[in-house]
């Protein structure tokens, strides 16, 4: 099959949805090899100012591209998403190219075996593009953390595209990837996509395996999509969700109907909305409330009805939050001791196996890794393991009981997905209370592991940058978020003149500052 791009149909091919890319290489209108080359171009362009991915795999990408080539001219019935390429968070196991989870801990790690998403991912057929850059061990809200420089926000280059997960969304927003995996463990995938103007799904808690992923901390991680639309994540969440026997905490149920919800009716009248009282007002920027009042209006012009609810208890969702973090991850963090894999360094003379293991850890770990390690070892210590981490389970079960009997008020919640736009880099790094307060709508999803996303609203007047609204479901009814997802999405995007994405402006070939450290040109090395 010989293919010739219609240049006056897709004058810029990274421009299309992956629901557009998907239909249009079925029909033969191109092919993945020129698509997956058109985001290569892009990322080659852009990437030295955005500092989206860290490595990028254009020999493995544009293989896979021409496989699917191949085999779609050769008749093959292939899956949905093939040859439409994709970029990986780098907190991934990607086999034979190397995965950091933002560390210099890691910075030579190539493990040898796929994440059971990647491989999902690799019988979708789908090019895998690169990793994306995150915050260390995705322990941070703005991508500043991490050890390879901060990514830069498409929107401005002088602010942050969120965190942990940063590099992800600025590479969909930038278009330099339709499709991108975050992993959400207080808001990493949601926050982020308010904050660049793209859609982030975080599936129910055990929806989406976490085999192959770098733990953070192991009861609140989730992997979910992050994407351009709506149809677009609930394409990319049937491809990674799914029961998978090597994750214990993976549920043995069948995918949720989100791609039917995606496509399905706009119309919403009879569903109730539930308004968390206790998320929103003092605190958040005023730009982010009239967008949230804005899209309450539409809700109800669908035909849904609104209702305010309250849930009490999370205004302690953060400081329970910030206890089980960090304790989880002081413990999963543990296995970095210098010994089996990952950064080694040798005092001189003869040192003891605890002072490699000191000065290994001390060079390897960031500042923010080193605080929450120290903060959730003093929570798990003796004598305060009960005043401490104890009490921050026993919170987290009364959240869980805030989200029972709110969604028996209504069918879903809504609310800003973050208190502020994003905000200039280097402004909060000095204060890790303002940081964390960034991740307060967020948290309590986490916490009572039910599904969440974050969809567009529109821009904040103040200064014109994204802001997003929160959708959240009960546990394994991922699909109500899709459905009301895509139903508000189409309203804002007829009332807005068009996505929020494409009001984007061009994204600049030059940082304000000088370029941050890559690692595009280690993966020839990682291969080998």
């Amino acid at each position: 099959m010989t293919t010739t791009t219609d240049s006056t149909a897709y004058p810029d091919l990274t421009r299309l949805t992956a629901v557009q890319m998907a239909d249009a290489l079925a029909a033969g209108e191109f092919t993945s090899v020129e698509l997956t080359q058109a985001h290569l171009d892009r990322i080659e362009r852009l990437n030295p100012a955005l500092n989206a991915f860290l490595l990028v795999d254009a020999e493995g990408a544009l293989a896979t591209a021409a496989n699917v080539d191949e085999a779609r001219a050769a008749g093959e019935e292939l899956p949905r998403l093939a040859g439409v390429p994709i970029a990986v968070k780098d907190i991934a196991c990607t086999r034979g190219l190397t995965t950091t989870a933002g560390s210099r801990m890691l910075e030579h790690f190539v493990p040898p075996y796929d994440a059971t998403i990647v491989t999902k991912l690799r019988e979708a057929r789908m090019p895998i593009l690169g990793k994306t850059n995150m915050d260390e061990f995705a322990m941070g809200s703005s991508t500043e953390h991490s050890a390879y420089g901060p990514t830069r926000n498409p929107w401005d280059l002088e602010r942050i595209p969120g965190g942990s997960g940063g590099g992800s969304s600025a590479a969909v927003a930038g278009f330099l990837a339709p499709l991108a995996i975050g992993s959400d463990t207080g808001g990493s995938i949601r926050q982020p996509a308010a904050v660049t103007g793209t859609v982030g799904a975080k599936p129910t808690y055990g929806g989406v395996s976490r085999y192959g992923i770098i733990a953070l901390a192991s009861s609140l991680d989730q992997i979910g999509p992050c994407a351009r639309t709506v149809a677009d994540a609930a394409l990319l969440h049937e491809v990674l969700g799914g029961h998978d026997p090597m994750d214990s905490t993976s549920i043995d149920a069948p995918v949720p109907p989100v791609v039917a919800a995606a496509t399905g009716t706009r119309d919403l009248t009879g569903l109730r909305v539930g308004v968390v009282r206790e998320i929103g007002g003092e605190g958040f920027q005023e730009g982010v409330q009239a967008r949230f009042e804005e899209s309450l209006d539409h809700l109800r012009a669908l035909g849904a009805e609104i209702v305010e609810v309250s849930c009490p208890h999370f205004t302690y969702a953060m400081a329970a939050y910030y206890l089980i973090l960090p304790s989880e991850a002081s413990s999963n963090l543990a296995r970095y001791d210098a010994m089996r894999y990952g950064l080694r360094v040798e005092p001189d003379g003869s040192p003891s196996a605890e002072q490699v293991m000191a000065s290994s850890r001390d060079a390897g770990f960031g500042d923010e890794v080193k605080r929450r390690i120290i903060l959730g070892t003093y929570a798990l210590s003796s004598g305060y393991y009960d005043a401490y981490y104890g009490q921050a389970q026993k919170v987290r079960t009364l959240i869980a009981r805030d989200f029972a009997a709110a969604f028996e008020q209504a069918d879903v919640l809504v609310s800003p997905t973050a208190p502020t736009t994003a905000f200039r880099i280097g402004d909060k790094l000095d204060d890790p209370m303002s940081m964390y307060l960034n991740d307060i709508a967020t948290i309590p999803a986490n916490l009572a592991g039910v599904p969440g996303m974050s969809i567009p609203s529109g821009l904040a007047e103040e200064d014109g940058l994204p802001v997003g609204i929160q959708i959240l479901a009960p546990a394994m009814e991922d699909q109500r978020m899709y459905a009301v997802g895509a139903a508000l999405e189409a309203r804002l995007t007829e009332a807005q003149g068009g996505f929020v994405i494409e009001r984007l402006p061009e994204v600049p070939e030059r940082a304000p500052a000088a370029a941050p450290h890559t690692r595009s040109d280690e993966t020839e090395e990682a291969r080998a």
